[in-house]
């Protein structure tokens, strides 16, 4: 967990300094979950970069200890109720990782329409309780075959949750209010990052391209520097 009061006073602090500019708490509060869902999918894409010459071990991808690390945190269990076959995804789902009967280790196997088709085609290879499958029929819903499957649970990602940087007003000024906060759910090695992105975007809204290339210059060295580590 990253907190943010601490992202938003070095965020001032960078963007005060000589005058720079200033961003207020709405403009950060957008700019922190932009910022936040950027250095999130860009977990997965390093995922998938770390992992593309080798065949995936897990379910989500074969990653280094450190990636794993950042992504487990937003790893779920849930079990869902299959009615007729057809079954809702859980509402804070990001990305699908498996599906298992419940009470069991059956795999739920995705497959798509197509070969669903050659699959029904097959008396041998079509779908049973011991052997099922499922298509993702509707970005929330699951179609599992056969479809006297009475419920399955579901292995996923979340979504981190929405940050927000919550104060009151006191003599016209904006002062933390914790209560009313949010803290980002990152991983505590990417608070350098997410404090520089935010302000590369802040650059583009209070128009200081100066903030900008500073914040994507301090980017591109800490990226640097973790890639000799």
């Amino acid at each position: 967990m990253i907190f943010i009061d601490t992202v938003y006073q070095r965020v001032l602090t960078l963007a005060n300094k000589e005058q720079r500019g200033y961003i207020t708490p709405q403009e950060f509060n957008l700019l922190a979950n932009q910022a936040q869902m950027e250095i999130f999918e860009q977990y997965f894409y390093d995922a998938k970069s770390e992992d593309k010459n080798l065949k995936n071990s897990t379910e989500f991808s074969n990653v280094d200890e450190m990636l794993d690390e950042k992504i487990s945190v937003f790893k779920n269990n849930q079990v869902i109720t299959v009615s007729g076959g057809i079954g809702g995804l859980p509402a804070d789902l990001h990305r699908l990782g498996s599906l298992y009967i419940t009470g069991t280790l059956v795999e739920v196997e995705q497959v798509t329409e197509e070969e669903l088709m050659y699959l029904h085609q097959s008396p041998l290879a079509r779908p049973t309780t011991g052997f099922p499958a499922f298509i993702r029929s509707k970005i929330d819903q699951v179609t599992l075959y056969p479809p006297t499957i009475a419920g399955v649970s579901c292995r996923y990602i979340v979504r981190p949750n929405k940050v927000a940087w919550g104060y009151i007003v006191l003599n016209e000024k904006a002062l933390y209010n914790a209560p009313s906060s949010v803290n980002f759910q990152l991983h505590e090695s990417d608070e350098a990052e997410l404090v520089y992105k935010i302000l590369a975007l802040a650059g583009i809204v209070i128009a200081k391209v100066g903030i900008k290339d500073i914040a994507n210059q301090e980017i591109t060295t800490q990226k640097a520097q973790e890639k000799q580590q």
